[in-house]
């Protein structure tokens, strides 16, 4: 009896330390290529030296429309200290409607649309949106949201890796 329990407690205790290195390890983020609506482009090297917020949406998704307002003040609040946000269309968004959407509501910083797909695809499949990827400014993922995230906690994430040198 005594030895399934040590047993078990082997496993909690492994299980615990795998959660907390799949919740704390951060990897790099995926080689893709950016088209930004004024048809310039940027890689996902170009993301480095900033903690970079990258939301894949598409202006037929109610919770990323009710979500938007909310990146923007993140943007707004942040921008002055080093951060940065991609907005990336999916693809399957008429470019027209994401061009409207993104001059209607005054978008202050970078939307891309993925014509192609191929930016979702590298960044692990992206068909739910909105997901959301927080980069810290080594270029890793430090964070995935699928849904809205909580923005006090993404807040605080923000906060923490703006902090780190």
């Amino acid at each position: 009896m005594k030895k399934i329990v040590y047993v078990i407690a082997a496993a909690a205790l492994l299980a615990v330390g795998a959660g907390t290195y799949m919740a704390t390890a951060a990897t790099q983020a995926p080689e893709s290529t950016f088209v930004l609506l004024d048809g310039s482009q940027k890689t996902s090297a170009d993301l480095k030296g900033k903690v970079t917020l990258v939301n894949f949406w598409a202006t037929s998704c109610t919770t990323c429309v009710a979500e938007m307002p909310k990146i923007i003040a993140t943007y707004d609040k942040y921008k002055d200290q080093g951060f940065d946000t991609v907005a990336v269309a999916m693809r399957y968004d008429p470019p027209a409607y994401v061009v409207n959407f993104a001059e209607t509501r005054k978008l202050p910083f970078k939307v891309a649309i993925d014509n192609t797909g191929a930016v979702a695809r590298a960044w692990g499949e992206v068909k739910l949106t909105p997901t959301t990827y927080l980069l810290n400014k080594r270029g890793e993922i430090v964070k995935r949201y699928v849904g809205e995230p909580d923005f006090a906690e993404l807040h605080r994430l923000v906060e923490q890796l703006l902090a780190q040198t």
